[in-house]
């Protein structure tokens, strides 16, 4: 993409071009819808407290990372906030008001924060403009908005791996579409405005450099004013940075997110010139109002940041009470007796399997449940044969380095007619993805379509997911670039996945149980498959891992290195379906385990029943499966599954420590042994990874919540999908939405998360954690920076947090 800002800084002086690039830094990537992973929406932050964060978005775009004071009153009128939390939060705040004046928070609930946000020139330009026109503001955010969508729809960067060089660049673009739409003028009654936009500069750099120097923006403040116009347009923002974070994995060059500042400036500096030579009056006022804002800027972050401590408290407060209360629940819970085991299950830590582990071990003692990163390690790309796909079945942090490809061949037509059938259907679900589509597609389609939308709603089944149609195979072959992999690389592979595992010792079976959700019409699917996997169903990874560790001759390799697998151990693949709680096992299995899995499979849906709809706890079991799988397969349900909602720990421990605690599907659980990791490279890699995209996810669920317009996505009845997977519109415009749809945290009456950070538990040395939370820079700004809790938990000692370079032993009970 364009490349003139990235190599020509010079144009600016040192300290202007650090502010812009210091601007486009801060905003997080959001993932294409058929790639949707949670992500933490202040992770480009980081490096700050989060406290300045959330004042700092607050006051430049309005942005709220708290609950609204009503809700606080409300938890603490429900008993949920303990009166001593909130003394201790208020001495680790260093509140220096008194107990009575955190109360008076809770009942003056007025939003003054929201009043004075900073204001950019569209907004304040809005301020005098006739009631008659239509706002600088809206117009703005729709015109880079519709943009936005047909440019990335033609080009689809990244997304296929094309070149990037071979794209259009979007500043110059926009320039050429901009320039010549006379609709705009007509639209805004401001018929000289196109005459402005054609005096624009052609490059990005002349663009940002012109609009510094006549609208005299200040040194100090353009870090900001560059966030805060990117905030406008936060979606897109997200978009652009996904793009260059992709482009980082590939080591290749993306400005976009440059671009895209350029042309939000261009807006700025385009309405500036047209005040300025059609409404000299109005523009002095702006002009002096701007210039006041400039200056004024330092004291309104600092009012805003005073504006939120006591809701911090409060917030802080609420976390403690909660932390208070698992602590009390883990010291409750007796360690589980050692066992021989029968059955070995390795499930994905996604909290939705803490529930299901805990019905599968109720069937019998020597029932061994692991918890792992869902993606099972494999750091792998899913390639169908004789298609160009690509997708990527591992975290969005990692670059896949290996590439899965079917050896059994699809035989029912050549390659090339595979191919075709599956971009048809590929094509078929985009087009009736959108609420409205469904009346255009009757009126192209004919009679025929009305019928099958009449089948659908009266008799729904299963649509099934094109690609995932290509798995029906049983041999993968591993390749790293054109070269298969040989025995010892794929042993390599195997050793290190079970050493992170954890397991020593080996059952009669052992199930590999990834996960995926089922739903129908869900633009959002891919939120509730595996965000280990990329957003995809944990399918691939669990049936590469079963084929490789069965494999005998890799089992060889591994005997020699010592690492001896029985030969009657059958590794077999599996999948958690969510949305129904059933396991679909991709090899036979014994009756017996057949039985536990389906026994486990009622507990579960029971567990989860009354949560979903009240009345489906009172069904018996048969007719409960029934009425999930109808959820599942109803074009209009809203609410398939809770997903990952309600998440609040993360626990690294032996599974013996938790086996007896009820944790509610609310914590991530990873298996972790240190007296195996004698060095500490497991915590490091577990810390590090596998906690930060926990992080990841806890803070979206929390962002969705607190502010569910600049980082949750709205009501999903009224979505519509951009360029096909790109994102969606609540509508037919405004800004591209990310994050959590209401539906996704809310039922109509209640949230059905508590926004909370991440409080994360690790039974391991005190030193080794403390050193590796200093060493490492990213868990070093995550726990210091307070985006989420580090506890050493250790069954003598009880809990103790590690902060700010020292141990705290916390109140429990």
């Amino acid at each position: 993409m364009s490349t003139q800002l990235a190599s020509n800084p010079n144009q600016m002086m040192a300290a202007q071009w650090a502010a812009v690039q210091d601007a486009t830094g801060r905003i997080a990537p959001t993932w294409p819808l058929d790639q949707m992973i949670a992500v933490n929406p202040y992770w480009m932050q980081r490096d700050l407290p989060l406290r300045d964060v959330s004042a700092r978005l607050s006051a430049l775009g309005g942005v709220q990372c708290l609950l609204p004071a009503a809700e606080y009153a409300r938890l603490r009128a429900d008993k949920r906030i303990d009166l001593s939390a909130v003394s201790e939060a208020a001495s680790l705040l260093q509140w220096d008001g008194t107990l009575a004046e955190l109360e008076a928070v809770l009942v003056d609930s007025t939003d003054t924060a929201a009043q004075t946000a900073w204001l950019s020139i569209a907004a304040r330009a809005d301020q005098e403009r006739s009631p008659f026109r239509m706002l600088w503001q809206d117009e703005v955010v729709h015109q880079i908005s519709q943009f936005c969508a047909a440019h990335y729809q033609t080009q689809r960067p990244l997304l296929g791996r094309g070149r990037i060089s071979d794209q259009l660049e979007l500043y110059a673009h926009w320039l050429d579409v901009t320039q010549r739409d006379l609709g705009i003028g007509i639209l805004l009654a401001e018929p000289e405005i196109n005459r402005t936009l054609r005096a624009l500069p052609d490059s990005p750099a002349a663009l940002i450099q012109t609009a510094i120097e006549e609208m005299g923006i200040r040194d100090e403040t353009l870090a900001d004013y560059c966030h805060a116009l990117l905030l406008d347009i936060n979606g897109w923002a997200s978009y652009t940075a996904y793009l260059s974070w992709q482009a980082q994995l590939y080591q290749e060059t993306q400005n976009d997110s440059l671009d895209l500042l350029a042309i939000r400036m261009a807006w700025e500096l385009t309405i500036w010139r047209h005040l300025r030579d059609q409404y000299p009056a109005k523009f002095q006022h702006l002009k002096a109002a701007w210039q006041h804002a400039q200056r004024h800027l330092p004291a309104l972050l600092a009012e805003h940041k005073a504006q939120q401590a006591a809701l911090w408290v409060w917030a802080t407060a609420l976390e403690l009470t909660e932390q208070r209360r698992l602590q009390l629940t883990l010291t409750k819970a007796v360690p589980a007796p050692e066992t021989a085991p029968t059955l070995q299950a390795v499930f994905c830590i996604d909290v939705r399997s803490e529930v299901y582990r805990r019905a599968l071990e109720a069937q019998d003692a020597h029932i061994h449940t692991l918890g792992f990163a869902g993606f099972f390690g494999l750091p792998i790309a899913y390639e169908p044969a004789s298609t160009p796909l690509s997708r990527p079945q591992l975290p969005g942090l990692l670059r896949p380095v290996i590439s899965v490809v079917a050896t059994t061949k699809d035989t029912t037509g050549s390659a090339g007619d595979r191919k075709e059938r599956l971009q048809t259907s590929a094509r078929w679900q985009d087009w009736s993805r959108g609420a409205p589509s469904s009346f255009s597609m009757v009126e192209a389609a004919g009679w025929w379509y009305a019928f099958k939308m009449l089948k659908n709603a009266l008799f729904p089944g299963q649509t099934p997911h094109p690609v995932n149609q290509l798995m029906q195979t049983e041999q993968w072959t591993l390749q790293r670039g054109e070269v298969s992999l040989s025995i010892a690389e794929q042993a390599d592979l195997a050793q290190g996945i079970l050493h992170a595992m954890g397991m020593t010792t080996f059952a009669p079976h052992v199930l590999l149980v990834g996960h995926g959700s089922h739903s129908t019409n869900n633009l959002h699917a891919a939120s509730l498959d595996c965000g280990a996997c990329g957003g995809q169903s944990g399918e691939i990874n669990v049936r590469v891992l079963a084929q490789l560790l069965n494999n005998t001759e890799v089992r060889a390799v591994l005997t020699e290195r010592g690492l001896n697998i029985p030969a009657e151990t059958q590794f077999i693949a599996a999948l958690h379906n969510t949305t129904t709680d059933g396991i679909q096992c991709f090899d036979d299995v014994p009756a017996t385990v057949r039985t536990w899995l389906d026994d486990a499979s009622r507990l579960a849906r029971r567990e989860r029943a009354a949560r979903l709809d009240p009345k489906l706890a009172q069904r018996s079991d048969e007719d409960l499966e029934k009425a999930l799988h109808k959820r599942a397969n109803d074009w209009s349900q809203v609410r398939p599954e809770w997903g990952l909602a309600n998440n609040s720990a993360f626990i690294m421990a032996p599974r013996a420590w938790t086996r007896n605690a009820d944790l509610q599907g609310r914590v991530f659980l990873h298996d972790y042994h240190a007296a195996q990791d004698p060095e500490g490279q497991l915590l490091t890699q577990l810390m590090t990874a596998p906690m930060v995209v926990t992080n990841w996810i806890n803070m979206q669920y929390n962002a969705s919540v607190t502010d569910n317009l600049k980082y949750g996505s709205g009501n999903k009845v009224l979505h519509n999908a951009v360029g096909g997977n790109i994102g969606v519109f609540e509508g037919n415009g405004g800004d591209l939405r990310i994050g959590l749809s209401m539906q996704s945290i809310h039922d109509g009456t209640q949230w059905q998360h508590m926004a909370q950070r991440l409080a994360v538990y690790i039974a391991a040395p005190r030193e080794r954690i403390a050193e590796i939370a200093q060493r490492e820079a990213v868990v070093r700004d995550l726990v210091d920076n307070d985006q989420l809790y580090l506890f050493h938990w250790d069954l003598d000692r009880g809990f103790a947090r590690w902060y700010q370079g020292t141990w705290h032993v916390p109140l429990v009970g």
